[in-house]
């Protein structure tokens, strides 16, 4: 993913959620939810131009998402509100997390005192810049509408820039993949749907810090732009916004492949083994192909991967990782992606590992072949 490596520094998370029964509640089947989260609500009308809301158009956005998903049998939607009432930043979290969501997707319009505009999708961490910084100001603010937010965010002043500060390392696992959704949607809006994008970022959203699973906030664009609040606000617009975030959101979730796991499909007949008229090896590097990541964790020994062979697992960034073969031949590993593909693995690709550590397909070509 062409922006991830801008986003390798080590983000710290805010504070740990307290245990509360509602995160007794077990998940109720094996389907793929996500949270949609429309932003603002009731009292908090969020960013106001004219007769533009920001809280108007998120929910008109985030219902229009969920109807582009529901009629996947394998993905379920849960809202965190459906009609124009006001949840708070702590209650959307606990909705998440009692569902045991696999992803929390917040939805909401950006503004700004000029006619600045395009999309931007945050994931939680340190705000790199002071206008990552006013923005994650601006959406926490709406914690002054609670009653006892102090004590419910713990002493957290959203006007402080000090309260940003004293993160821990709690979500750091699910950074990785919150940065991958993120891409997807920024790419979506940029090359789908021909809007600016401001690209992904990062900063200290309340709502973010408190749930336990890959989550983001999009920002579809400013209504104080007089062309993209028109656009906003056009059934049009929302439509292909909401396009846009449910293609972003399918492709995460095809990129994890996990609908792969559903037991035993129809198989495709394929060669057990690769034939090797030629050989490129690469004596202390190991090449194997990524067929699956999930939460999901299996025995390769006893499940099913669409007939094939040699399945090893391992456990990486929170995720159980799956791979196909094992060898240091590169030749026979393009081989391998060949047929993992033609059985239904359509994202696999090549990883290859030093000893035990993962390292670069480029930097391990650019060793010594043997």
């Amino acid at each position: 993913m062409r922006h991830l490596k801008y986003y390798s520094i080590l983000i710290l998370i805010i504070g740990l959620l307290g245990t509360s029964n509602s995160l007794n509640a077990q998940k109720q089947s094996n389907k793929f939810v996500v949270v949609l989260d429309a932003g603002h609500g009731g009292k908090d009308p969020g960013k106001l131009k004219n007769h533009l809301k920001e809280k108007t158009i998120a929910l008109i956005i985030t219902k229009l998402v969920g109807n582009k998903l529901k009629d996947d049998k394998n993905v379920e939607i849960i809202y965190t509100r459906e009609s124009d009432k006001f949840v708070t930043l702590d209650g959307r979290a606990k909705i998440a997390n009692s569902a045991k969501a696999d992803l929390f997707v917040s939805i909401h319009c950006n503004a700004h005192n000029s006619q600045a505009y395009g999309t931007e999708t945050y994931v939680l961490g340190l705000h790199r810049n002071d206008d990552n910084l006013a923005v994650a100001m601006a959406e926490n603010s709406v914690i002054y509408l609670e009653e006892d937010y102090e004590v419910t965010y713990d002493g957290f002043d959203p006007k402080s820039p000090e309260s940003y500060i004293g993160l821990t390392l709690m979500q750091e696992e699910y950074l990785d993949q919150s940065i991958l959704l993120a891409d997807n949607v920024e790419s979506q809006f940029r090359d789908k749907l021909k809007r600016k994008s401001r690209g992904v970022k990062q900063a200290g959203f309340l709502v973010l810090r408190k749930t336990y699973m890959p989550s983001v906030l999009i920002e579809t664009g400013f209504i104080t732009n007089t062309e993209e609040g028109a656009f906003l606000n056009s059934a049009k617009g929302q439509e292909k916004v909401a396009t846009a975030i449910a293609n972003a959101i399918n492709e995460y979730k095809r990129t994890l492949n996990l609908d792969v796991f559903g037991g035993v499909s129809d198989q495709i007949n394929t060669p057990k083994t690769v034939s090797q008229t030629k050989e490129e090896v690469y004596g202390d590097i190991v090449f194997k192909v990524q067929i699956a990541a999930s939460s999901k964790k299996l025995n390769p020994d006893k499940h099913d991967f669409k007939g094939l062979n040699q399945i090893t697992r391992n456990q990486e960034n929170g995720l159980y990782k799956y791979y196909f073969g094992k060898t240091s031949d590169y030749l026979k590993i393009q081989e391998l992606v060949k047929q993992a593909k033609i059985v239904g693995y359509e994202q696999a690709y090549v990883v290859a590992f030093k000893g035990e550590k993962k390292i670069n397909v480029n930097e391990a070509l650019k060793s010594k072949v043997n």
